[in-house]
């Protein structure tokens, strides 16, 4: 049996790290599924209404499952984290309260709507509904990040004594809930999602248009051009964000920005690895800057950090009480980071072949989309590792450790069964999704309603 604070924390991890990807979807879908409803609405034309109906379906199964998955994550704070709970609740309650009041009341209600309503409203609520619904997911990252962000950096509170333990009294709400790490959070994130999406998007389309189905050629051109264009705008943008996010994070957490360095003694030029092998086996498990081989900046990861001086010194992480499971931080970070240049050197690359009148015939291209329509998920995911298993043994950067949040009275048999059990449930629910999704995905493009209102010029009038 695994000791409870080790099993709750994989716990956590696992129902976070499947969790996420739902949230990913729809935030992601949401931008876009606001900008084809405003299409159809706008011009009447088939194409958009398509698009809608076969992108909204995928929408509502990822709330479905995410809004079950979520929901097993607060109560994760009482059975598996109670003294965490119980210490910052006044402070870390609020945001997810308001999250489940403001944000997810909003998207679900307008959901049945946007989902179920197109014959049922008229074209301006309808448009309306799409907007909420999109507005109520991204409002659902904006109060979850702003109670994560404050686990990384906590502002506006004091540590007071109440019946001889230690609570977390909220006295400053603007510097608590907009701290230094939210803005960096929120913009990261919602472009990853969008990222994460358009390659999804553009990977679907390339495999459709490889298999060469006439029926529905035009649709999947259109996706592929939609995703294409999302892709030159985020993925650029996520890369130069991240570069002056790492920046932020070294100044603000530095321990954590030793481990994603492998920096153990405190050293100035220290080289950014760009390409990092081991050299042994004890090195993939325990990395450490000067022992890796690899292809590097050299002075590299101190210009990162200090925004300009390759000479700048980086804290080690031995000058620091405790320290991260280094390996995990420094290697998700560097596949994290290849990924992202990953991504913008696809983005360029179709840009170009769409320059040249060559995007859908080349086949070498429409395999890298199909190969990478699911790595922009794993690049949010080794982002959040890097985010979270970095901040360790923190669960409240600085004020309170991981081991003293646990639940007091939970053993290990308890924790070691309930982490079986969740891998079994979350298994299961994965692959039934991941079962539809595909199911959505091969039944192509939806046929055109011929009820639609129809504009004049549209597609479905010239038809007639």
């Amino acid at each position: 049996m695994l000791d409870p604070t080790t099993a709750s924390r994989l716990q956590f991890a696992l129902t976070t790290i499947v969790h996420i990807v739902f949230p990913v979807v729809s935030m992601g879908l949401a931008p876009f599924l606001v900008y084809f409803t405003w299409k159809e609405v706008r011009t009447g034309e088939a194409i958009y209404e398509q698009l809608r109906r076969f992108w909204v379906r995928i929408f509502a199964v990822s709330f479905v499952v995410g809004t079950v998955t979520g929901l097993v994550l607060e109560f994760e704070f009482g059975t598996n984290f109670a003294a965490f709970a119980a210490t910052t609740g006044e402070l870390f309650g609020g945001p997810l309260a308001v999250e489940g009041m403001m944000a997810f009341f909003l998207e679900a209600t307008f959901l049945g709507i946007f989902v179920f309503g197109r014959e049922r409203v008229s074209d301006r609520l309808y448009l309306l509904s799409s907007v909420l619904v999109g507005l109520g997911t991204w409002l659902s990252a904006v109060w979850i990040l702003v109670a994560n962000s404050w686990m990384q950096t906590p502002r506006g509170f004091e540590v007071a004594m109440r019946n001889g333990n230690p609570i977390v009294t909220l006295v400053d709400p603007i510097a608590a809930y907009a701290n230094p790490r939210f803005p960096w959070m929120f913009v990261h994130m919602q472009n990853a999602a969008v990222l994460s999406v358009a390659l999804l998007m553009a990977g679907i389309a390339a495999y459709h248009i490889r298999s060469a189905r006439t029926d529905d050629d035009r649709f999947w051109r259109a996706t592929l051009k939609i995703a294409l264009v999302a892709l030159i705008i985020t993925a650029p943008l996520q890369v130069l964000h991240g570069d002056a996010y790492a920046r932020h994070v070294s100044v603000t957490q530095p321990q954590k920005f030793a481990a994603m360095e492998a920096v153990w003694d405190t050293a100035t030029y220290v080289p950014e690895y760009i390409v990092a092998f081991p050299t042994s086996l004890n090195d993939i498990l325990n990395p450490r800057a000067k022992d890796i081989f690899g292809i590097g900046i050299p002075g590299g990861a101190s210009w990162l950090a200090s925004g300009g001086d390759a000479q700048a010194e980086i804290v080690g992480l031995n000058e620091f009480e405790g320290s991260p499971p280094v390996a995990i931080v420094f290697w998700s970070f560097r596949l994290m980071v290849a990924m992202g240049f990953w991504f913008m050197l696809l983005a360029f690359w179709g840009g170009y072949r769409w320059r040249t009148g060559e995007l859908f015939e080349d086949g070498l291209l429409h395999r890298a989309f199909v190969w990478t329509s699911l790595l922009g998920f794993f690049a949010v995911e080794t982002g959040w590792v890097v985010t979270e298993v970095g901040r360790q043994p923190w669960v409240v950067q600085g004020v309170m450790k991981t081991s003293a949040g646990v639940s007091p009275g939970l053993s290990s048999t308890e924790a070691t069964l309930t982490l079986l059990g969740f891998v079994a449930v979350y298994t299961a629910l994965l692959v039934v999704y991941v079962y539809v999704i595909r199911r959505i995905i091969r039944g192509g493009a939806p046929e055109i309603e011929r009820a639609q209102r129809e504009a004049p010029g549209s597609e479905v009038a010239a038809d007639d």
